[in-house]
């Protein structure tokens, strides 16, 4: 199993974040804090009319104070219960929503890029991750 201590958890986190950070759209919440990929992911979901467990645990999260800390959270979530690249698909589904929250290079609005990326996030179904939440 992967744990904390993994070389290879700490580029994957780092790469997933460098992915779901490019090219993204420069948005502010109403009291002017910036949002990021975590407030997308959530929109994303909620969208899907969904009640995700990860979206329900990192908000009871009382350390967590910014939107870059709860999306690595989340992130670390979804690896150990095996629902990453399920939950990202849930989120790229809709491609108003997508060009609202990122520009052109993004490869999430490119589908081959977005299949590649969503088919290399599904094989990490079958790795096990023992990590902190």
């Amino acid at each position: 199993p992967v744990t904390d201590g993994s070389r290879e958890l700490h580029s994957l986190c780092a790469h997933l974040e460098f992915l779901l950070q490019f090219d993204l759209k420069e948005k502010r919440s109403f009291f002017g804090q910036r949002k990021d990929y975590w407030d997308f992911l959530c929109q994303g979901l909620a969208r899907c009319r969904q009640e995700h467990e990860g979206i329900h645990f990192v908000t009871s999260l009382d350390k967590l104070k910014t939107p870059v800390g709860r999306g690595r959270a989340f992130l670390r979530y979804c690896l150990v219960h095996q629902q990453l690249a399920e939950s990202l698909q849930l989120c790229l589904l809709d491609p108003e929503s997508l060009c609202e929250w990122y520009y052109a290079r993004s490869p999430f609005l490119s589908p081959k890029r977005r299949a590649e990326i969503l088919g290399s996030l599904y094989e990490l179904d079958c790795v096990t991750f023992h990590l902190a939440l």
